[in-house]
């Protein structure tokens, strides 16, 4: 039986690229924002693209189903999904976060000759004992789009990359999973890690 996968919609994010990246990773996803199909997936996904404050301010009330689901339920982050489990952001304000993984969310201050935002196809490090990575080489291409990053505790990051300095590209608290590129855009190896969380973490 395929996988019940909730994708959270609460009118932020690329929720059919996400869906369909689901579908052909073998699950059964369906978008909502229903608790009550969201406390009865198996697994759920965060997606997100935009603003942090804009984030959190339309997750609303759904934010403590998603605590509350955390709790018991494997959830993957997903870009800006990610961010908003971290406890802070830093965009246009300072603005708390779910407090699912300790860390903060700054803004990348331009280098010479490195452009903000940080887009396109670079490179993550992952600790390849994390389930989320299995099958994966210790170094992969995926593809990033934002202009923030997530600085986590080290006990936290699973996955870094290097872009004007390093960054947590990947975290992990518990049953909750983060990943700042967009694996539903990463081809093969965005397809693997959709695939690993859904078959061995969900």
């Amino acid at each position: 039986m395929k996988k019940r996968i909730v994708i959270i919609d609460y009118g932020l994010g690329n929720l059919h690229s996400v869906f369909r990246g689901l579908e052909r990773a073998g699950a059964a996803p369906t978008i909502t924002a229903d608790p009550e199909a969201i406390a009865a997936a198996d697994g759920i996904v965060l997606p997100g693209v935009g603003a942090f404050r804009e984030g959190m301010e339309m997750l609303g009330g759904l934010a403590q189903t998603v605590l509350s689901a955390a709790n018991e339920r494997p959830l993957l982050g997903i870009c800006l999904g990610m961010q908003m489990l971290m406890d802070s952001s830093e965009e246009h304000g300072v603005h708390r976060g779910l407090g699912l993984v300790a860390g903060d969310v700054k803004r990348f201050v331009p280098a010479a000759g490195e452009k903000v935002p940080h887009m396109g196809w670079n490179t993550i490090h992952v600790d390849p004992a994390t389930p989320l990575f299995d099958g994966l080489r210790e170094e992969e291409y995926v593809y990033f789009v934002h202009s923030y990053y997530a600085a986590a505790a080290p006990d936290y990051t699973i996955a870094s990359t290097t872009y004007i300095h390093p960054f947590s590209s990947a975290v992990k608290s518990g049953l909750t999973y983060g990943v700042q590129f967009h694996p539903e855009k990463s081809g093969a190896v965005g397809l693997k890690i959709l695939e690993n969380f859904i078959e061995r973490i969900c």
